[in-house]
């Protein structure tokens, strides 16, 4: 199967503070099927990730400004989180309106452990189940949400994991949703 994804484009959401691990285990996954990924960003240039939110890590090189893409542009869409990563990202309204597009098209959408702020934003919850990291989830039942307490969901295209630990089941999960 490793070739799952050949001739898919995927767009990775990611900011400044993103979390290493969740940017580099979800797009190597995608790589390894087949897939061309971009790392989608608010500006050119690099991004700063981080190990938690106090250790910076490596930088990483943007591909395209979220402003200059579209929905038409990618099949699916990977949200990484960390704490900083999806609250930049949600205070952008181009990221806003780019995953909205993307849920809007019913095209699958992944985010793990912080990323659901910004399905929050785009107000792309309601009536749908995910998990997410336990700082957020009040935040996604006010957004109409239902939260449960498991390590991948999948909700019509869209899936949610809690934390690096849940990368594994994350990765495995989005090849196949991706594929499909």
């Amino acid at each position: 199967m490793a070739d799952a994804l050949t001739g898919r484009r995927v767009a990775v959401l990611a900011a400044d503070g993103v979390e290493q691990v969740e940017l580099v285990q979800p797009r190597q996954a995608l790589v390894d099927q087949g897939a061309d990924v971009e790392l989608v960003s608010l500006h050119d240039g690099r991004i700063q990730a981080m190990n938690g939110d106090i250790e910076p890590a490596d930088q990483f090189t943007v591909d395209r400004e979220v402003s200059k893409v579209g929905v038409d542009d990618y099949d699916a869409l990977v949200v990484p989180g960390g704490t900083v990563n999806p609250d930049n990202l949600r205070s952008d309204g181009d990221a806003v309106r780019f995953v909205r597009d993307f849920v809007a098209r019913g095209k699958p959408v992944a985010a793990i452990c912080h990323g659901p702020w910004i399905l929050v934003e785009a107000d792309v919850v309601r009536g749908r189940t995910l998990t997410s990291y336990p700082s957020i989830r009040t935040d996604i039942r006010n957004a109409g949400g239902v939260v449960v307490e498991e390590e991948v969901v999948t909700d019509h295209g869209l899936t949610t994991s809690r934390n690096p630990d849940d990368l594994p089941a994350f990765c495995e999960r989005i090849v196949r949703e991706f594929a499909g």
